[in-house]
């Protein structure tokens, strides 16, 4: 029986081979992009799901109540880890976790490495494999390092290097450590990245950060005792808090700070390690959300329901040309059961036959659409016995619930109907007319956010930040001599380069270098007898000519000499509450109070999800610059980056030059907005696509109905463009009414998105009125062709039909 169906579906299919061949087209495509976007979903999904303690690990994070608001962060200061440990209880094991970026020696090889500074217990928290040397212990000793296999090729050109010696240049001076173990490469899906991991200790910092309780620069992670629970460890640490924090929470309270609803001013919060991915803190609260992938996983799901739909009504809509082959199976006996199973078989078929060829289209677009999105997913993923299994019950669920609509409306045909060809409009038709709605819906509202997201993308690229970034280089200062001496060589060695107009440094970047480095540093002082936070900058002195800042009052720094004053901008004087912030003396260090030199018009130095801040300009060659900026004239700027990589390259032959203008790193800072609009593109056309193949469907089964309507009308004659117009109107009714139940659901979804911006667009009603006539534009072209070759039909052969 079952090879008798299986006989009777393969000859139907080629048959109509016009149908088969869209229907196959549509359901492959569909399963190929759902596939591999639900691959970049589940890659993001899986993110520090491979440590073997990973439920019991947690990221500390600092919750406090200002004057402002709430605040959070990560950073905490070097004595808290010791501390916990030893005074609150279900601490299991405990670590520091502070990366950077430093040079590494061997020999004559010099190379510049990421470095996390770590305590003892941190590869006995985590799970990065030692695949050679200590595995126990690998950082007992303060002078030994752990290196990646990547990292010691690069170094030793080699990974067997256990005892050897190594330098990391510390605070500018070269140190030896010695190779205690090597790890694995560490996984895409990994949080924490590194090439280097040494002992905290070591680090330049923290000698003088010991005792610092004031001083954040590091993370913390935790892992928990068994059966200590995260709000458990939360609860017992409170007294703990009050003790160490008790300056901190009364400054808060006299500066007019309102606890939070359990009366607290400064509580520590965990995180749990597989959600440290998803966190955001940028509102005050910790914040974890898995939108992105979520959000992946539903254009999947879209797209392929827009196919199943499509599939079902070109099912229906052939189903008219097989009514009398119903009807006869039917006048011999056959069952309706024996006709479900007819009609679902060539279902299985083509759906088999679809997923076959959109795994092979998986395989063979991989590779650009891991470089199109960003992601790193692998056919590897694909081949697991898991997935495949899931990937085939997926097809037979789909193909019963799909493919058997159509059989069981099929199966349910009267013999008399059939046997005179007639499929008559019933209540069916509305049910394919909502599964068109919805179709068309999904594509309408895929439409609207790619309008919108290109819209936001557009404004944050081209917005005026309050600074030159078309005209400035910036590039990361990775070689081995002193950052302030660097600087001033480049100074020296381009002055007479008619192209280069300025030089100058500062220990952070504007946007996203092609480093990768970002860091924000701020601190807090005192200031009329209130606690004053604000972003902190080491500058030099040519950095807000370099810039090209607006200076609003006062000066500029003039010299090195000027290292006792400060610049600040416009949200730092509102700040310190000054009719006259030229008076302001700041004190930044205990006992040494710095005037203020000059005020600048607010920049926008943050993305721009973030409103504006305080910052306050300093100079210090202590603290030390670790990125360069030059100006570069508007002529020959091709050439003026070529002369800045030549000279970096005679001071410093053994750095690599990464030097990118600044427009080209505040685009690397939307890059996952690029990434999301790129995929809702792509999900939108693709789904604007399959719904004409949908409307095509729909064309030809209202025409086969209509046949003899049609006929009668051109005998009385009707002319091809009424006709066509009342072939074409209902197709309009559904795309209209497709439009009205997206737009505001498009416009609730995207009011929301922009929602996280400080900086966006309107959401104007021409992104919703756009989508609607590409929407309209699209249809008409699609049932166009069908419908007029109707309407320019010769009535007798369309009389002769019925």
């Amino acid at each position: 029986m079952l090879k008798n169906y299986l006989k009777i579906a393969w000859r139907n299919l080629i048959k109509d081979k016009t149908n088969t061949s869209l229907n196959i087209i549509g359901l492959s495509v569909a399963f190929a992009v759902a596939i591999l976007l639900g691959m970049a979903a589940l890659y993001q999904l899986s993110f520090d799901n491979f440590h073997e303690n990973g439920a019991s690990i947690y990221k500390i994070v600092r919750t406090q109540q200002t004057p402002k608001g709430p605040e959070a962060g990560t950073v905490q200061p070097a004595p808290l880890t010791p501390s916990l440990r030893a005074e609150v209880p279900g601490v299991k094991r405990i670590t520091r976790y502070l990366q950077d970026g430093t040079l590494a020696f061997y020999n004559d090889k010099e190379v510049d490495m990421d470095v996390v500074w770590v305590d003892n217990d941190f590869f006995s928290m985590f799970s990065f494999p030692i695949s050679n040397g200590n595995e126990n212990e690998p950082l007992n000793d303060l002078s030994a390092v752990v290196l990646t296999k990547k990292a010691a090729n690069r170094l030793f050109g080699s990974t067997d290097v256990i005892g050897k010696t190594v330098n990391l240049l510390v605070n500018g001076v070269e140190k030896p450590f010695t190779v205690s173990a090597i790890t694995e490469d560490i996984v895409p899906q990994s949080s924490l990245d590194f090439e280097i991991a040494a002992r905290f200790e070591s680090h330049r910092d923290y000698f003088k950060n010991k005792e610092e309780w004031d001083s954040q620069y590091h993370d913390v992670y935790v892992e928990l005792e068994d059966g200590v629970t995260a709000s458990g460890f939360e609860n017992s640490s409170k007294s703990f808090i009050d003790l160490h924090y008790k300056e901190s929470i009364e400054r808060l309270r006299r500066d007019g700070a309102s606890s939070d609803s359990n009366g607290r001013f400064i509580d520590l919060r965990l995180v749990p390690m597989t959600d440290v991915h998803f966190t955001s803190l940028k509102s005050g609260f910790i914040e974890i959300s898995r939108s992105m992938p979520y959000l992946i996983l539903g254009v999947a799901f879209l797209i392929l329901f827009i196919a199943c739909v499509n599939y079902i009504n070109m099912s229906i809509a052939k189903s008219a040309k097989r009514l009398k082959e119903i009807g006869m199976r039917k006048t011999l006996g056959a069952q309706k059961s024996q006709l479900f199973f007819q009609f679902w078989s060539e279902s299985l078929f083509v759906f088999l036959v679809s997923i076959g060829i959109g795994i092979l289209l998986t395989l063979v677009l991989m590779n650009d659409f891991k470089t199109l999105f960003n992601t790193h997913i692998s056919a590897e993923m694909l081949l697991r016995p898991m997935v495949i299994f899931g990937l085939l019950g997926m097809v037979l669920i789909i193909s019963m619930l799909v493919g058997g609509y159509p059989a069981l409306l099929m199966s349910r045909l009267g013999t008399i109907q059939s046997l005179k060809g007639k499929l008559e409009a019933t209540g069916d038709n509305k049910v394919r007319d909502v599964l068109m709605v919805f179709q068309f819906g999904i594509a309408i509202l895929l439409i609207i956010g790619t309008l919108v997201l290109w819209g936001q993308i557009e404004y944050m690229r081209n917005k005026d930040l309050g600074y030159d970034k078309e005209q400035v280089v910036s590039f990361p200062l990775n070689g081995k001599r002193n950052s302030n001496d660097v600087v001033e060589l480049l100074r020296d060695e381009l002055r007479g380069n008619p192209d280069i107009i300025s030089v100058s440094g500062a220990d952070n970047n504007l946007g996203l270098g092609k480093d990768g480095s970002r860091s924000h540093s701020k601190i807090g002082f005192e200031y009329k007898g209130r606690a004053v936070t604000t972003n902190f900058l080491v500058v030099d002195h040519e950095y807000i000519k370099t810039l090209g800042l607006q200076l609003v009052e006062g000066r500029d720094f003039e010299s090195a000499a000027d290292s006792l004053g400060v610049v600040i901008n416009e949200a730092m004087a509102k700040e310190l509450g000054e009719e006259d912030p030229l008076t302001a003396q700041l004190e930044i260090e205990d006992g040494l109070y710095y005037p203020v030199l000059g005020v600048i018009k607010d920049y926008n130095f943050n993305d721009l999800d973030r409103d504006i801040e305080p910052i306050t300009f300093y100079m210090s060659r202590e603290w030390g610059l670790t990125y360069a900026y030059a100006k570069v004239a508007p002529k020959h700027m091709a050439d003026s980056f070529e002369a800045l990589e030549r000279t970096w390259k005679k001071l410093e032959p053994n750095a690599e030059f990464l030097g990118s203008f600044l427009d080209e790193n505040v685009d690397r800072t939307f890059k996952r907005e690029k990434t999301t609009a790129k995929m809702i593109s792509s999900g939108s056309i693709i789904a604007i696509i399959l719904s004409c193949m949908g409307l095509f469907a729909m064309s030809m089964l209202i025409v086969s109905q209509r046949t003899k309507e049609i006929g009668i009308r051109k005998v009385v004659g009707a002319s091809v463009t009424s006709i066509t117009y009342i072939l074409t109107k209902d197709f309009l009714k559904l795309v209209f009414f497709a439009f009205l139940i997206a737009s505001p659901i498009a416009w609730y979804i995207m009011q929301k998105w922009l929602q996280n911006y400080a900086y966006r667009i309107d959401l104007s009603i021409w992104f919703f009125v756009s989508a609607g006539a590409i929407a309209i534009v699209i249809a008409l072209l699609t049932i166009g062709t069908r419908t007029i070759k109707a309407a320019r039909a010769n009535p007798v052969k369309s009389l002769r039909t019925e």
